[in-house]
């Protein structure tokens, strides 16, 4: 079967980039918070950088989780939308955020009662453990917070509602930086806070974002129109549809969290220099990589619309075409990192030892980026928005756990293996998937049905 790697019409890529441009956009302003707080950090020195990114290794797993629960509805929604079921759409929300606030209720107590245990996951530094212990003290009142702003965000996106998430991401920029600067360095007469006044300016970000994002959707929105009532609403019958596509999502996420922390477990045992040099290139990586994140989204979406359309071959040939772009800009995404890789690492002024580690690192990033790019838009995006969930769960614990989490370590904590092959040990699972998807796409298996309303209204044509 031959490949279809360009869509003819240009109202396909004119819907992608409309989805895309603005989701990229949106996540280059989250980055940009978090590296004004790495270098804000980066001046108290080595060790409130690695407490505060070992202590966000915690708070990326509620996040991922949650990213889990709202891609899983996701797919369900955008089905819902293509085929105009407002009803079994709202079902679905809600379904979404009774989960999400069971989530955040376990990681608010986990934060609360063990702050230390969840520290001395990732490191054995007393120093770094205390610095972290301070962080989430103040951070754990995000999790709601941050958890329904995740979720409520992607639904907006699947229904076309770009502005409002990406308007509110630059005011919570702003108020992020401002806040940080007032307390990190004790500024307009605040005492100062160091690694606790970044916890506190990342809370008050988070509270702007939910207040914004919450009260535009429960109040405001008539596109939707979900409203607080609907979250007592009953949604027995569609339980069963959200679980089979939702749950393997929630799975393969939760399990590519906890890799990632087991990621950071190694990262935390290889040395303090290590641990921030990565905090410097997770920067870089993250910045070049999210008009990919925004192409993988807007693939779930498309696709999800789509198929709720009942067009299969069409669907098929995007799907091609998605991975065309995958691949471009994959190697856009590494020219990138190679370019401006030294000139960032040089503007933290680190350590010499800690620098050549970071060099090392942007290598290694700007080669496996591009099997990331391809591995990603079609993992988050095509083939989940075609409602393969359960494959690409065996794909991520297969790579994940068997590949990439045993060699990392054996390579960092055995072989003692340069940063750059550590690295792409780490990340191999990446170029593994990017082969494998291909294939699952080429087969035609992963267009699934993924609701009993959806076959109702096929059978009926």
């Amino acid at each position: 079967m031959a490949f279809h790697f360009i869509v003819k019409d240009k109202s396909f890529y004119r819907k992608v980039m409309t989805i895309a441009i603005p989701i990229a956009l949106q996540s280059l302003i989250t980055i940009g918070v978090n590296m004004m707080d790495t270098v804000m950090l980066g001046s108290m020195g080595e060790t409130q950088l690695s407490a505060s990114s070992l202590a966000n290794q915690f708070v990326n797993v509620f996040q991922i989780f949650c990213m889990g629960l709202g891609m899983g509805a996701s797919v369900l929604i955008a089905r819902f939308w293509g085929m105009q079921d407002r009803d079994n759409l709202r079902r679905t929300i809600t379904i979404m955020l009774r989960l999400t606030l069971l989530m955040g209720t376990l990681f608010t107590l986990a934060t609360i009662f063990m702050p230390r245990a969840i520290m001395r996951l990732y490191t054995t530094d007393d120093g770094i453990i205390d610095a972290g212990r301070r962080y989430l003290r103040w951070v754990v009142a995000c999790y709601y917070f941050h958890g329904l702003t995740l979720t409520l965000t992607l639904v907006l996106r699947n229904v076309g509602l770009m502005k409002v998430p990406l308007y509110t991401s630059i005011g919570a920029f702003f108020v992020n930086i401002f806040f940080n600067w007032v307390f990190i360095f004790g500024k307009l007469g605040m005492p100062r806070m160091e690694i606790e006044g970044a916890a506190v300016g990342t809370l008050i970000s988070r509270a702007f974002e939910f207040a914004v994002i919450g009260g535009y959707f429960f109040l405001k929105d008539t596109k939707i129109g979900y409203r607080v009532k609907h979250l007592f609403m009953s949604c027995g019958d569609l339980i069963r549809d959200y679980i089979k596509i939702s749950i393997p999502v929630l799975i393969s996420d939760g399990l590519l969290a906890l890799g990632n922390n087991c990621v950071g477990m190694v990262f935390g045992r290889l040395g303090e220099n290590f641990v921030a040099a990565q905090a410097i290139t997770a920067v870089v990586q993250s910045c070049s990589t999210v008009v990919i994140q925004g192409v993988a989204q807007a693939a779930t979406i498309v696709t999800g619309n789509t198929l709720g359309e009942g067009n299969v071959e069409k669907t098929q040939h995007q799907g091609e075409a998605f991975v065309a772009l995958g691949m471009a800009l994959g190697l856009v995404a590494g020219g990138i990192i190679l370019l401006i890789g030294h000139p960032v690492v040089d503007f933290y002024h680190m350590q010499p030892e800690t620098n050549t580690i970071a060099y090392s690192l942007m290598f290694a990033q700007a080669v496996i980026v591009f099997f990331q790019a391809t591995n990603n838009v079609m993992t988050k995006g095509v083939l989940r928005g075609g409602g393969d969930t359960r494959f690409l769960m065996v794909a991520d614990i297969l790579f994940l756990w068997v590949a990439s989490i045993p060699l990392g370590a054996l390579a960092g904590l055995v072989w003692h293996l340069p940063a750059f092959w550590t690295y792409c040990c780490i990340r191999i699972d990446n170029v593994i998937k990017a082969v494998w998807c291909i294939f699952r796409l080429r087969s035609g298996k992963w267009v699934k049905k993924v609701s009993r309303a959806e076959t109702l209204k096929l059978d009926n044509r």
